[in-house]
């Protein structure tokens, strides 16, 4: 209906003569907004104010003339100028009844889009260090991520869902070292564990799996192992020139082939546990990317390579330095270090812009908040390589505290001390956590209420939304153990005869979806779709409240339910987008 109305407005500017709006000033597209207030119509339009100032016009005056050039439509019955020029219009009955029939006709479809130019978007989220268990937090990214990606599917994306493995950093090195020394331990070996290693229990499984896989065969005494180690923290040292000596001397000891059967097998048992977990949560993805590969394959030679053609590289104390500041980066970035070694820095890019090689128009990644300084230099080097800067869209997602009794859960990561998504979702369910993730902004730390989150109440969102859907369920069942059946067509022409002011604003709830899937889609933005499925909840239960259903009369009857049915078809559909669950029992 916003679209049909934008169209109108657009044909009477079209039509209005040079001397009252001249053809420069035309092609300005109408901004048409629903209405706060019902007194004020349905819809209303400014383009009038936005235009009078060029055509140098009165804006009222100009807002009349495009009214009377307005072509005949029957789905409107009045339109009138308000305030200094707003141009507001009400719909018809049959307009609404129009619109709920093309819900029924639609049915899961009904709010999907299709865009003017195709868009090839990469989703790239989560991409945690498969250093050990998701907590909470890249819970949230990774709610916030699936549904970001179904939300730009619906809206007429072609959209790839995509989790990069940082499978060749120190982290995962720091990893390797920690799930020996555990293994060494099983081996009967004492000796201290490093303080910058990886503390927590779920490093004693895999140690148990390595040594299961290859016995004794890695096994070194503590005293071979510790000699001549420096000083680890607390005793004086330093915990990362520690770990740094630790393993140099794994890899000394157990050569290159066991080091990196340790590796190899610690990051297969973190990344299954990874995939069963978002697979259990409802996140899939179309390709688990190894960072590993970039080299194995020469994707950061090729991108290294375009940045020496486009004269970006230069060498500086020995390493070699991208000119980032030339692209609007704080600093320039070493991408090749004086020991030959390429940095994280290099992989980056050469990811970005291998996504690019790969035909992605759009690249979005989510990301944590402590990454806010990734954006600028990312973008520089796919600015320097001739690739678009603005194909980079980063989205950035703020932290997560969990309370439970008004008490926030204390949490850090290295020593173990968080608690992990599964725990979590064992505690309140798959859907709970997918809404409660998203119930905030992106850009908004997230409170996350473990004790609302199980509650059975309306305060609760995920229940109160869930609950609205299955009410239309039960009273479906009703009518069918009552004997009685719905005629659907007859029920969504009737919808123009409803006019009670619940039943008007459960019209206008339903039929506001496709508006709410554009808006959010365009700024990125599930939470959207959580603030409306909570107002679409509210109408409707305000509508079930005030009025019965099932009643005598059967032209009433259909309508209603044919209403109501419409109602539960959006919120099922907002819900899949979110991941969540659409009950019919509760």
């Amino acid at each position: 209906m916003k679209a049909e109305i934008a169209r109108l407005v657009a044909a009477a500017v079209a039509a209005l003569p040079d001397a009252t709006l001249p053809a420069e000033h035309r092609a300005s597209a109408p901004e048409v907004e629903r209405t706060r207030d019902p007194a004020h119509g349905d819809f209303a339009c400014n383009i009038a104010m936005r235009l009078a100032k060029p055509a140098r016009q009165n804006p009222r005056a100009l807002a009349q003339a495009i009214v009377a050039a307005l072509p005949a439509n029957d789905l409107i019955t009045k339109v009138d100028i308000a305030g200094p020029g707003f141009i507001n219009f009400f719909l018809s009955p049959a307009a609404y009844a129009a619109e709920i029939a093309r819900v029924h006709a639609l049915g899961a479809d009904y709010g999907r889009a299709a865009l003017p130019q195709p868009v090839k978007a990469l989703v790239e989220f989560v991409s945690a260090n498969p250093t050990g268990p998701l907590h909470v937090g890249h819970g949230r990214q990774a709610a916030f991520g699936a549904s970001l990606a179904s939300l730009l599917a619906f809206a007429g994306f072609t959209v790839s869902r995509e989790y990069y493995i940082n499978d060749a950093g120190r982290q995962m090195e720091i990893l390797a070292a920690s799930t020996w020394v555990r293994y060494l331990e099983l081996c009967g070996e004492d000796l201290p564990f490093p303080a910058n290693g990886y503390r927590g229990d779920y490093v004693r499984p895999v140690a148990a799996r390595l040594r299961e896989v290859v016995g004794d065969r890695l096994h070194q005494s503590a005293a071979t192992v510790l000699a001549g180690l420096p000083a680890d923290e607390p005793q004086g040292g330093d915990k990362e020139t520690y770990i740094d000596a630790l393993i140099a001397r794994m890899r000394e000891l157990i050569g290159e082939d066991g080091y990196r059967r340790v590796f190899d097998l610690a990051l297969e048992v973190m990344l299954a546990g990874i995939r069963q977990d978002l697979g259990e949560f409802g996140v899939h993805f179309d390709r688990w990317f190894s960072e590993r590969s970039l080299g194995d394959e020469g994707a950061i030679d090729r991108a290294l390579a375009r940045l020496e053609r486009q004269g970006q590289l230069y060498v500086k104390d020995g390493a070699t330095w991208f000119h980032a500041t030339a692209f609007g980066d704080e600093k320039d970035r070493v991408v090749v270090r004086e020991n030959g070694v390429k940095t994280y820095f290099a992989s980056d890019i050469a990811y970005h812009l291998e996504k690019r090689e790969r035909g992605f128009d759009l690249l979005l990644d989510v990301l944590g908040a402590d990454h806010h300084g990734y954006i600028a230099r990312v973008r520089a080097g796919l600015e320097a390589m001739g690739e678009p800067g603005d194909s980079l869209e980063v989205t950035l997602i703020q932290f997560v505290s969990l309370f439970r009794g008004g008490e926030k859960i204390p949490m850090g990561k290295r020593e173990a001390q968080f608690v992990t998504l599964q725990q979590l979702r064992e505690e309140v369910g798959n859907d709970a956590c997918r809404l409660f993730y998203l119930m905030r902004s992106n850009d908004q730390p997230l409170d996350f209420d473990l004790e609302l989150a199980k509650s059975r109440s309306n305060d609760n969102p995920v229940y109160y939304i869930q609950y609205a859907h299955a009410r239309v369920a039960s009273v479906l069942r009703q009518l069918a153990d009552r004997g009685l059946t719905l005629d659907a067509a007859a029920g969504a022409a009737g919808v123009a005869d409803l006019s009670d002011p619940a039943e008007r604003a459960l019209m206008a709830a339903v039929t506001r979806w496709p508006e709410v899937v554009e808006l959010a889609a365009a700024q990125r933005a599930p939470h959207m779709l959580v603030h409306y499925l909570r107002e679409l909840a509210t109408a409707f239960h305000s509508y079930y409240n005030a009025l019965p259903f099932i009643v005598d009369d059967a032209a009433v009857r259909n309508a209603r339910l044919a209403l109501v049915i419409a109602a539960r078809q959006v919120i099922a559909n907002g819900l899949g987008i979110l991941g969540v669950s659409a009950p019919d029992t509760m």
